[in-house]
């Protein structure tokens, strides 16, 4: 596991964080989650203010906790304050991540959830569910490209992707809990089969 970061940031850091996660909020067609490839751009690539290691605990420690899977925007604003260097920090980033990845999303979803429901027989609003179905899908897998490549090395990535087929064929064709699958990940990366 790579040491934590030592990062500065000023209020024009912060500003910059929250802004793109209000622009990452409306690009979250299907979840926070579908856009993790553009916050490990933003976040890991473009900045450093998180490595590899700690994107990927974010993720992975708020898909096994209990509770929403957006979660994981709250870690990784933890980790970037921790880099930062200090609690306070860490607390300013839970809440600059999580209000920004919230609010515009929170607020359509509402305002759109209300109108889609008085006007649920259109023939326009029951063919645009019916045809976000495939944007949503083609994010998860971008999602899944991304946890798959957490080494950047293909001869040590394998393990990760054949988890990664393995898991969305047994989403996909069976009734096993997604616990179990995370179990199961955790299982293998406590014994560094992963």
């Amino acid at each position: 596991m790579n040491p934590p970061l030592h990062i500065a940031l000023d209020y024009r850091d912060w500003i910059d964080l929250f802004s793109h996660y209000l622009l990452l909020s409306l690009m979250s067609i299907g979840g926070a989650i579908s856009t993790t490839s553009e916050m490990h751009r933003y976040l890991v690539e473009q900045h450093h203010w998180l490595t590899p290691s700690q994107f990927n605990a974010s993720i992975a420690i708020a898909q096994a906790a209990p509770g929403p899977n957006v979660l994981f925007v709250a870690l990784m604003g933890w980790n970037v304050g921790i880099n930062a260097g200090s609690i306070p920090a860490a607390l300013t980033g839970v809440l600059v991540t999580m209000v920004g990845i919230m609010l515009p999303s929170t607020t359509i979803t509402y305002l759109t959830a209300q109108w889609g429901h008085r006007n649920r027989e259109l023939l326009a609003v029951r063919a645009f569910k019916q045809g976000m179905a495939p944007i949503v899908i083609a994010l998860l897998i971008s999602t899944g490209w991304i946890l798959a490549s957490a080494n950047h090395n293909a001869p040590t990535d394998w393990p990760l992707w054949l988890l990664s087929v393995f898991s969305g064929l047994i989403i996909w064709r069976t009734r096993v809990h997604l616990l179990w699958l995370l179990a199961l990940g955790a299982v293998l990366g406590w014994f560094q089969l992963l």
